[in-house]
């Protein structure tokens, strides 16, 4: 089993910056992707970014320029760094990946979410 834990979230200004963070731990044999969605009020959820075991990133096209993902491999830890926030960045942000536990299959996982408040 995996556990996604998340932290960073907060309240802030337009225009100030968040990082969020999320450390997976657990029985992890190797990871596939790891990344951030996020979901407003009345809305669906909708990916914000990834990262893969190969280096691949993906970015909504709503947070390119000013959103960025990185990942710390040693501590199994993946970091979103925004900048630039705008009021419609407000949501819950969660915290997504896809994880070998034995060499032979994968799950999906997904943190429990950190509130991200943007006021203008």
């Amino acid at each position: 089993q995996v556990q996604l834990v998340e932290s960073g979230g907060g309240s802030v200004q337009a225009g100030g910056s968040l990082t969020l963070s999320c450390a997976a731990s657990g029985s992890i044999f190797r990871w596939v992707v790891q990344g951030w969605y996020r979901q407003a009020p009345g809305t669906q959820r909708e990916l914000v970014s990834t990262i893969n075991a190969g280096g691949g990133i993906d970015y909504a096209d709503s947070v390119k320029g000013r959103f960025t993902i990185s990942r710390d491999n040693a501590q199994n830890t993946v970091y979103l760094q925004m900048n630039s926030l705008k009021s419609e960045d407000t949501a819950v942000y969660y915290c997504n990946a896809r994880i070998y536990s034995s060499p032979y299959s994968w799950d999906e996982y997904w943190g429990p979410g950190t509130q991200v408040t943007v006021s203008s």
